[in-house]
């Protein structure tokens, strides 16, 4: 995907991509809240299909057969208007996962710095991807591979670094109104 699409209309769908412990979630409460939108994370909806936690699904099926139920997850969700959608941190890495989330929505990409993800990841048990490894380590090596997807895909980047859950949001409202309308539409 060479060229981010042109920005959708204002009732579009919110898609927030970014690493673990970037605020997907948190922000994504408050920005549905702002914005007057559903707010779904797609790591819950996961959960709540299989009836089983995200670590388990690592247990038993591997990175691969998490992958796979993820990409059904987004299929689903980002079909669905009106909603503020927190991925998870590896929903870029397949194809159809980054052309889903940039032709059906606006993507906004919430930036963090491996330190602060560091800090903000070390207390939680429920990051498989962290379990058996340097945490600064690994997520160094995941934001090599991650950041240039997020950044192929992203209408608006926000950097969540030291800052409070409601700034971020209103930085990413302040973004999506600095958009330049996407070609057809009239008005904002």
């Amino acid at each position: 995907m060479d060229d981010v699409p042109a920005a959708p209309a204002p009732a579009t769908s919110i898609f927030l991509v970014g690493p673990m412990g970037s605020g997907k979630s948190a922000v994504g409460k408050v920005l549905a809240r702002l914005r007057g939108l559903k707010f779904i994370d797609s790591d819950a909806e996961i959960e709540r299909r299989t009836g089983v936690d995200i670590a388990f699904i690592f247990e038993k099926e591997g990175e691969p057969g998490f992958r796979e139920r993820e990409r059904e997850v987004l299929d689903d969700l980002s079909q669905l208007p009106g909603v503020v959608l927190a991925t998870g941190g590896g929903a870029v890495l397949l194809p159809e996962n980054r052309e889903h989330l940039a032709a059906r929505g606006l993507v906004v990409y919430l930036e963090a710095s491996v330190e602060q993800q560091v800090e903000r990841t070390r207390h939680g048990r429920h990051r498989p991807l962290l379990l058996n490894a340097d945490p600064e380590s690994q997520l160094t090596e995941l934001m090599a591979v991650r950041a240039p997807l997020y950044q192929s895909i992203a209408h608006v980047t926000v950097s969540t670094d030291r800052r409070k859950v409601q700034t971020v949001a209103e930085h990413i409202i302040a973004g999506i109104e600095a958009l330049p309308p996407a070609p057809g539409l009239v008005g904002r």
